[in-house]
């Protein structure tokens, strides 16, 4: 059995921090929108 290339030394890293980076901006625009969604529920 062979030991993986130095490509997954950078590449599993790479797709690591994508994946944070999408889970946080789609975090970051979901508590923006429950944000709205209670302040317009405070308005009423």
């Amino acid at each position: 059995m062979e030991l993986p290339g130095i490509e997954h030394l950078f590449f599993i890293p790479a797709v690591l921090l994508v994946g944070f980076a999408a889970g946080y901006v789609v975090g970051v625009r979901a508590g923006r929108e429950e944000e709205r969604r209670r302040q317009k529920e405070r308005k009423r």
